[in-house]
């Protein structure tokens, strides 16, 4: 049974969502499914904006039939080759034989890796600026490369002042009838996979998001359409103010954060005593994570809302508890900056995972880290107190 919304006059949501995928791109949890958004300009001509992965296919192909009723697909526009919104575009052409491709230089170079069909009899090349009237409706192409991937582009509709923002504006989560953020409590429900979802999958590129930002700051936008998540039609500058904190590596929050591994429960221990002490201090606002229990994409993405972080981890094998070490890679890949830090490191012997960690934190911009580690020697004792102490003063001065 098809499953289709109005968005506006003309055009409809045709996408699908998917709740048995565990891990988007095979990486990231995302336990509330995902969506895959496709839209459809009904004008003098037709016009579907991007398709969906292949896993929820039938849906969306019958979505489009019944909303298409009969008519012909004239164009199809892809702002983005990621096989998660590139996938069944062969399908569309086998059942719409017509059909003009409408994408820019590198769409094409990348469409022809991913299928073997002849691209070039069906496509329609654009660049910055270029326009595509369709009727009432007219079509602008912005490039957005890099966020996040080089062929990436957005559409305008300056009829009803709609952009159709590929990756941008996009959230994990699946959609249950209702597509619009103001139709469901966003901010309870949806902001954290919103955050997670750009700091993991876009966040390393923070500059090429602000050039974007700045970009569409130029359109008059009544519609923001992404391809995951909800669709914006109201309160548009408060996300939009979301996304500018999180690309411009801004704090979101005054909030301590405590990340640490523990082996048999004395690094816990330790951060334990530091928690208090920190709420002893006034510090109302703290979040503490087990990096062995949380997955890394939780974790980056509560860095990213932090302004301060203390990283607590015992000495493993000469180095760096794996766990640990791997959230600290992917802060590194995703140009985390602008935080202060404390390091907490812990052995019994050969303790080495506090210089390691300080080396790791130093390497990222404009990351003021404590100058003091505490080193505990298997656990803590009463005699270190005042070194937790000092790491509150830093923390809350």
């Amino acid at each position: 049974m098809y499953s289709v919304r109005k968005v506006t006059q003309d055009m409809y949501w045709v996408g699908a969502s998917d709740r048995r995928l565990a891990l988007f791109e095979n990486i990231y949890p995302i336990p509330r499914g995902v969506s895959y958004n496709s839209y459809l300009i009904l004008d003098e001509k037709t016009v579907l904006l991007d398709t969906v992965d292949r896993s929820v296919s039938a849906q969306f192909l019958e979505n489009l039939a019944y909303a298409l009723d009969g008519r012909p697909l004239d164009y199809l526009v892809v702002n983005h080759m990621e096989p998660d919104h590139c996938a069944t575009i062969e399908e569309v052409l086998l059942r719409y034989p017509e059909i003009k491709l409408v994408g820019n230089a590198k769409t094409f170079t990348m469409m022809k890796q991913f299928f073997t069909f002849d691209v070039d009899a069906h496509a329609v090349t654009v660049k910055e600026g270029d326009t595509l009237c369709v009727g009432k409706h007219t079509l602008s192409f912005v490039m957005i490369p890099m966020v996040h991937w080089p062929e990436c582009m957005v559409t305008y509709d300056a009829c009803d002042k709609v952009l159709f923002s590929a990756d941008a504006f996009g959230t994990f989560g699946a959609l249950s009838g209702n597509i619009f953020a103001d139709e469901v409590d966003f901010e309870r429900d949806w902001l954290d996979d919103a955050r997670r979802y750009l700091v993991n999958i876009v966040g390393k590129y923070g500059t090429q998001i602000l050039t974007a930002l700045k970009k569409a700051a130029t359109l008059d936008i009544a519609v923001i359409c992404p391809l995951h998540g909800p669709i914006w039609r109201d309160n548009l500058g408060w996300f939009i103010d979301k996304y500018q904190t999180w690309a411009s590596y801004t704090p979101e929050e005054h909030r301590v954060l405590i990340l640490y591994a523990t082996i048999y429960g004395d690094t816990q221990s330790a951060v334990n005593a530091l928690a208090g002490k920190l709420a002893e201090a006034g510090e109302r606002n703290i979040a503490m994570y087990d990096v062995s229990v949380t997955d890394p994409s939780y974790l980056l993405a509560e860095a990213f809302r932090c302004d301060r972080i203390v990283f607590a981890c015992p000495t493993y094998n000469a180095g760096i508890f794996p766990k640990m070490e791997t959230l600290l890679c992917e802060l590194g890949a995703h140009n985390f900056q602008r935080r202060k830090a404390a390091v907490i490191e812990n052995g019994t012997w050969a303790i080495s995972s506090g210089k390691l960690i300080r080396a790791k934190l130093e390497a990222m911009k404009e990351v003021q880290v404590f100058d003091q580690t505490l080193t505990v020697k298997s656990s803590l004792k009463e005699d270190q107190l005042s070194s937790l102490d000092a790491i509150v003063a830093f923390l809350t001065e």
